[in-house]
């Protein structure tokens, strides 16, 4: 399914099925507010698009945020759910760009490394900057501890979403 395609029931009902399941895995912690909120969203941005993701990807950091209790600042987490959508664009347009080009294996390769780059150090040094205008630039290096974590979690996500949309290949081909 193409982003650019109209919205359609299958379209709308999949949507918020990737919604519901990023609250269910904003609450599955790995670390503070990092959790398996993105899974969705990386799932999304390949099957349903980069918008899609994008907007799953957001709303998924969002929800984990707030049953972490906003540790880092409301801002703060807006900031980091925008890095998100930014991450689910980049991780789906790469996808997208590679399909049909090169074989499965190295397009979810590098896929899968681009989302780890935009979701961890990339992301990282958006929130920081943040942090840096918001509370000083002491404040913004103690981030930088959380950079082994993130890259973890980032892996953990979109390595769980491209064997989920591989394994599942047959189910969304009779849903499209």
């Amino acid at each position: 399914m193409e982003a650019t395609r109209r919205l359609n029931t299958k379209t709308l009902v999949l949507t918020a099925l990737f919604i519901a399941l990023s609250l269910v895995g904003s609450n599955i912690k790995i670390f503070g507010s990092i959790a398996f909120d993105s899974l969705p969203g990386f799932l999304a941005a390949l099957l349903l698009g980069p918008a899609y993701g994008a907007a799953i990807g957001f709303l998924g950091h969002v929800f984990s945020a707030m049953t972490s209790g906003f540790p880092l600042s409301v801002p703060l987490h807006l900031v980091i759910a925008a890095t998100m959508a930014i991450t689910m664009l980049g991780f789906g347009h790469t996808y997208k760009a590679l399909k049909n080009k090169l074989p499965d294996t190295v397009n979810f390769t590098l896929t899968g490394m681009a989302g780890t780059i935009l979701n961890g150090p990339v992301s990282l040094l958006f929130s920081m900057a943040a942090l840096a205008l918001m509370a000083g630039k002491e404040a913004a290096m103690g981030l930088l501890s959380l950079l082994p974590v993130l890259i973890l979690a980032s892996l953990a996500n979109i390595v769980l979403g491209i064997v989920l949309f591989i394994s599942l290949d047959k189910v969304w081909k009779k849903i499209r």
